[in-house]
């Protein structure tokens, strides 16, 4: 009898640990198949919405769901507080920005996806040099967009700005304005709407697309991939505590996929420029 319910014992121990086994094997697939939630909005959800139902998603093992969050705010917020796994759609400027104003709710950058260059176009003139004494120029009205804007136009030799200008500062930090230009700051989304009543304005790339725009044919100037812009390029980012998570990383790995490239080139008509780039260089 002793021996019969050893031996029962011996069973149940067996069928147990296949048991525990059998599960912890289940989690364990349930963890690595788990669909990723990429956040974004505009053109970057169209973008994730092909990435996602891509052979190329599949190859790599990610399963992914597009949500679409068109405040960037509350999309920042999703993904801190994990309501959104991963979002697609903001600058590095944009992502530093977030974090200075949210110390408990910290995301971290994943790796560079694109610049999509902002520009100056105007109706009123063919050319820079032609802009008029005094000409009205519209830039965007948010502390970021509005940086951004001014570095442009510095770049394109129009105004120069003080040593202490920073990635939030205004036009109370131009030092130098030699065409004395008028500045109006607009909605950032309104660009294409104002061209006829300014002499300039200031389009990012999204809404130049929307507006029936190209920046790489029909701005006056834009931005160039370099160290001047190294603050404007695309991001991946996900909460803090997501740091390390392997399949999320994949996802920067699965944007710069050949085939990915392709489709988005033709898609957007070059307008999106790849930027395969270090974390270390944006930190720099």
């Amino acid at each position: 009898m002793k021996k019969l319910f050893a031996l029962l014992g011996v069973v149940v121990v067996l069928i147990a640990a296949g048991f525990g086994i059998h599960q912890v094997s289940s989690q364990s697939q349930k963890k690595e198949s788990k669909t990723i939630i990429v956040g974004s909005q505009g053109s970057d959800f169209q973008i994730w919405q092909h990435i996602a139902s891509s052979p190329e998603a599949k190859k790599a093992g990610l399963k992914i769901q597009v949500k679409e969050i068109t405040d960037g705010v509350q999309l920042n917020k999703a993904t801190a507080d994990g309501s959104v796994d991963v979002n697609a759609f903001q600058s590095y400027s944009y992502f530093k920005a977030f974090n200075q104003e949210n110390k408990k709710n910290q995301l971290v950058n994943l790796g560079t996806t694109y610049l999509e260059p902002l520009g100056i176009y105007s109706e009123k003139v063919q050319s820079l040099e032609e802009l008029p004494d005094q000409a009205t120029v519209a830039i965007a009205n948010n502390p970021a967009n509005t940086a951004r804007g001014l570095l442009l136009l510095q770049e394109a030799g129009l105004i120069k700005l003080s040593d202490d200008f920073g990635p939030l500062s205004g036009v109370e930090e131009i030092a130098e304005n030699p065409k004395h230009l008028v500045f109006k700051q607009i909605d950032d989304t309104t660009g294409p709407r104002v061209l006829k009543s300014v002499d300039a304005v200031l389009i990012s790339n999204t809404v130049a697309l929307d507006g029936g725009l190209n920046v790489l044919d029909d701005s006056l100037f834009h931005e160039k991939v370099d160290q001047s812009t190294k603050n404007n390029i695309n991001i991946l980012a996900t909460a803090k505590s997501n740091e390390k998570n392997g399949n999320f990383k994949k996802l920067v790995k699965l944007y710069h996929n050949k085939t990915i490239q392709d489709y988005i080139e033709k898609e957007y008509n070059g307008t999106k420029i790849e930027v395969v780039k270090s974390l270390s260089y944006l930190e720099k």
